[in-house]
């Protein structure tokens, strides 16, 4: 199957509500045109150089999101041309971009990324790190990022209980969020977690944005 005839299929079997990010890291720009050929906008990139290289040369009405860890010298490429970074991970990371926003004139929105996976080698806050971090305080003393959802893995295991219960637990964290210092902030309304092998469960668990790439473009080409 092409690149968009594997489009096309999963689009069958994504729930309405839900934005699919097609991550094209590692992927040639001539598989990204196949997926744009079919009607997808959204792409994911996870390195800063790739994506300005992809953003360089590609359609300008793509809408690109970062999705890997990002290191805070390398915030200012991103910031040139994500709308949205999923992986905030720490008060210094938020605040060099929102500083890089600002002398950029852009209002890039930003996800809070939570570590609930078993995995050490995650990045991100903990539930309860999270909640005592994101105050009123925090979010008037940015100049221009927007903190629109938050972002997680699950754990990489094949007990789908543990995987169930890592998503149940990022949306819970949303929820508490938006609950209490995002009440009066409609555009604070993304939960992006699930990739190719699990998203449908995440989608069980209320995760309204999925990150798929293999189940697109195949096995990554490195």
């Amino acid at each position: 199957m092409t690149v968009s005839q594997r489009l096309l299929e999963l689009r069958k079997s994504i729930p309405e509500g839900v934005e699919l990010v097609a991550v094209s890291k590692f992927h040639p720009s001539e598989a990204i045109m196949d997926a744009y050929g079919a009607g997808q906008r959204v792409f994911g990139e996870s390195r800063a150089l790739e994506l300005e290289a992809k953003a360089g040369e590609l359609p300008a009405d793509i809408d690109w999101h970062f999705i890997g860890h990002l290191q805070t010298n390398k915030v200012r490429k991103v910031v040139a041309h994500a709308s949205l970074i999923h992986s905030i991970d720490s008060e210094r990371l938020l605040r060099a971009v929102d500083d890089e926003a600002a002398k950029a004139g852009r209002e890039p929105g930003v996800l809070l990324q939570l570590h609930v996976a078993k995995e050490e080698t995650k990045f991100g806050f903990t539930p309860e790190e999270l909640l005592d971090f994101v105050t009123p305080e925090l979010l008037a003393s940015l100049k221009a990022v927007e903190i629109r959802g938050v972002m997680g893995m699950a754990s990489n295991v094949d007990d789908e209980d543990r995987i169930r219960s890592d998503f149940r637990e990022i949306r819970t964290a949303f929820d508490s969020l938006r609950a209490g210092v995002f009440a009066s902030s409609p555009s604070f309304s993304i939960v992006s977690m699930g990739m190719s092998h699990d998203w449908p469960i995440a989608v069980e668990e209320g995760g309204n944005m999925i990150r798929v790439g293999t189940s697109i473009f195949g096995e990554r080409e490195y």
